[in-house]
This record gives structure tokens, sequence and C-alpha cells, in this order.
């Protein structure tokens, strides 16, 4: 049985009702304890709602009792800050210029979510300084593990930045929209992924799609062309997000959509999302540690 018919059944058995519900979520919290989780949430293009995700993610697990750290990767535009409705004095910048520790920029959002902010604009990290890299390593070295996941917010596209990132990571998550520019977009990040460095497991959430039915065709097609072109890739159903106007309202307020609107459909199926994703297993091979997850994007420059 191929990847997409052993899928199929899967989606279909959760058509049918069998998904896990929220409720069984208590006993993963004390589980899943020392189990430290470093997640990229990732998209092939912009505007498919990746940074209202991350955030939604954060929110989520955190009402369950997890401790969650966010790192805004996306170096461009910087919106994490935004969605939380916060306006931190000092970012990532800040650190590499030598005038403020990693600690020091650290700020708090909501229910406690914890962010490494960084700067609308800034420059590529792949463009550091030799010295500039060790200052950064050294920096997140001294940072305390208190977290139980680690979220990064990556750009969207298929820059080096994007790519180091994901690969850094123990976990990619990959937000798709059934728009056709989304998916081919979000196959073509897969492809050079898999191809050039060697990537095989995805997790793929579909956001902003009418139900699950759309959700499932647009997970199949990505799977049918990922088993007719790339060889050995696994990709993980790990859920949708419906298009909720709630989510826009939430934004415009500057505040998640899951804290702002805790009973909107968006946020009732971003936690089933999150629950679907405290019960997968973690990869064999993830650390777990952010002192080691800085030192494998670093690997990546050379």
């Amino acid at each position: 049985m191929d990847q997409a018919s052993s899928l199929r059944k899967i989606v279909s058995e959760r058509a049918t009702g069998t998904r896990r519900r929220i409720s069984m979520a208590d006993d993963s919290v004390s589980e899943s304890a020392g189990n430290h989780r470093v997640i990229s949430v990732t998209s092939g293009k912009g505007g498919v709602g990746k940074t209202n995700v991350v955030a939604g993610l954060a929110i989520s697990l955190t009402e369950l009792g997890h401790r969650v750290m966010i790192l805004d990767a996306d170096l461009g535009l910087a919106n994490i800050d935004i969605i939380f409705g916060i306006n931190p004095h000092y970012n990532i910048g800040h650190v590499l210029n030598g005038e403020k520790s990693l600690e020091d920029i650290i700020v708090e959002g909501p229910k406690g979510v914890r962010i490494i902010p960084a700067g609308s604009g800034f420059v590529n990290l792949t463009q550091l300084t030799d010295g500039q890299k060790l200052s950064l390593l050294s920096e997140f070295e001294h940072l305390e593990d208190d977290f139980d996941f680690f979220l990064i917010d990556t750009s969207a596209g298929i820059s080096s930045n994007v790519t180091y990132f994901n690969l850094a990571a123990d976990e990619c998550i990959v937000v798709v929209t059934p728009e056709p520019t989304s998916v081919t977009d979000a196959y073509a990040m897969i492809k050079v992924m898999s191809q050039d460095h060697g990537e095989k497991r995805f997790k793929l959430l579909m956001n902003m799609v009418k139900g699950e039915g759309e959700a499932k065709n647009v997970y199949l097609n990505l799977c049918e062309a990922t088993d007719r072109f790339l060889n050995g890739v696994v990709l993980e159903y790990l859920g949708y997000v419906p298009l909720d106007e709630k989510v826009r309202h939430a934004v415009l307020k500057r505040r998640s959509f899951v804290d702002l609107y805790p009973q909107a459909g968006a946020s009732k199926s971003l936690r089933e999302v999150v629950v679907d994703l405290l019960e997968s297993p973690r990869p064999s091979d993830a650390s777990g540690n952010i002192r080691f997850f800085m030192k494998r994007y670093m690997a990546c420059w050379k």
C-alpha cells in the first residue's frame, strides 16, 4: 500500500468521528514532561496564515499546561509581536551588536508565552560574520531550557534562511491553503528539503479551508505528487483550521484568535490539532535541546 492509500484510510477514519478528543490531552501533559520539542512552522508562500497558526498553537499549548517559547525567525517582517499585541523594545539585532544578551530581549506574551523577537527588515542570519555566529551560539548556549515547546516562526518561501531553520528543528510543520499557488509552493519547499538536504518527514496543516473534505483533498493531492516524484518522503496529516472571519477580527485587535474567540470554529479545530501533535511520536533523533538546534542551524551554513 502506497503512502497516499494508507493515509486516505487515516483521514477517512477522522471523517467518521474517530478523531481523538481534547479531553485526552490531560494525560499527555504529564507524560511529555521533560521531553522538549523544537518545531518549525513554515510555508511555501506568504499569506497562508502561518504566524496566526504559530500564535494559536502557543496559546493552546499553554492552556494545557505546557511552557512555550517562540523564536520569531521571520527576519524580514517579524509579525508575531503584532499578533500578540506587544511592542518589544529590543530584538535579536541588539544581541548581535553586543548591546543586549538573549535573556534581555525575551518578552512575555499572552498566557505566559515567551518570545525571542526579530526586528523587521533585519539582516539575513546567513550573512553574519564568524564573530557574530560565535556570539549568537554562545547566547543560545546560556539560555535555559525552561520550556516544553520551542516554536520557530520562519519566513515564507525557500530561501536558505528558511531552509536552515527547518532542517535544524526536530519537526517541521508546513502550513498549506487550498490556493493552487500555496500547494505548488509547499511542494517546491518539500522537494528542495528532501532532494537537496535529505529531509524526509513533514507534518502538513491545512489552513483556511471550507471544511475537512477540502482539507483532505489538498492533503491527498500533495501525497500523490510526493509519492510519484519524491522518493521516501512521508507527509503526516496534522489536521486543519477552517476559514473563519473571527481570525481576521482577532488580527485587527492584535490578539490570537484562540485567545480572543475560544469558541470559534478555527479555535476549536486548532485545539484538536494540538491534541494530535501532543500524541504524535517525537522523531527518534530529536534532541529537544535549544543549544543543539542552534548548532545544527549554524552547521547548515558550512
